[in-house]
């Protein structure tokens, strides 16, 4: 006798697996080799993302980074919203994608703080919970110089943006939040004894 699954659950996995695997392909490691300038793991903070790209080799390089990494969970994402997929579902299928960035099997599952591909997935699931993200993010960066400082107060104020602007997907947010905060520890007990990475 064969075991019965619900038509919808099969998408909904077979499209996180797909979130999984394009999140897992590090845009850092691809410009950064494109460029021949190394593995951005070796040197830095070791976080192959936007901000050590950034330390390292300047802006041109960071953009690129901070593009690829937003970009490669947007279609899948697409797709499960084409396919009438429900907020959570979206949201599951994002976080899949944030995982993969965090936890890629390709690389030892030594990946990235998940901070620029959450701007992605949220641009587009809730485009201005985003953007409110990204002005400040840019903001804090801007003002306190951390690139971690800036991601931990961006990614807590996702829900409550999530609240007032997009409240459907308020739960799947708090689980991004979760993540970063996660990939973050580090950097947390380094900002408490004052002696985080600066821009």
């Amino acid at each position: 006798m064969g075991v019965e699954v619900d038509a919808g659950v099969l998408p909904l996995l077979g499209l996180s697996f797909l979130g999984y695997l394009s999140g897992s392909l590090l845009g850092a490691l691809w410009v950064c080799r494109a460029a021949g300038v190394g593995d951005p793991r070796q040197v830095g903070s070791g976080n192959p993302g936007f901000s050590n790209v950034l330390r390292l080799h300047g802006r041109r390089l960071a953009v690129a980074t901070l593009l690829l990494d937003a970009a490669k969970g947007m279609p899948v994402l697409w797709l499960a919203i084409a396919m009438g997929m429900a907020p959570w579902a979206q949201g599951l299928v994002g976080l899949a994608v944030l995982l993969g960035h965090s936890y890629p099997p390709w690389h030892r599952f030594r990946g990235g703080k998940a901070v620029a591909s959450a701007f992605g997935v949220l641009l587009v699931l809730t485009p201005w919970v985003a953007l409110c993200c990204a002005a400040l993010w840019t903001l804090l960066a801007w003002r306190v110089r951390t690139a971690a400082l800036a991601s931990l107060a961006s990614a807590a104020a996702a829900p409550l943006a999530s609240l007032w602007l997009a409240p459907d997907y308020v739960l799947v947010i708090m689980a991004f939040t979760a993540l970063v905060v996660v990939r973050h520890l580090l950097n947390i007990r380094r900002l408490g004894r004052g002696d985080e990475h600066a821009l």
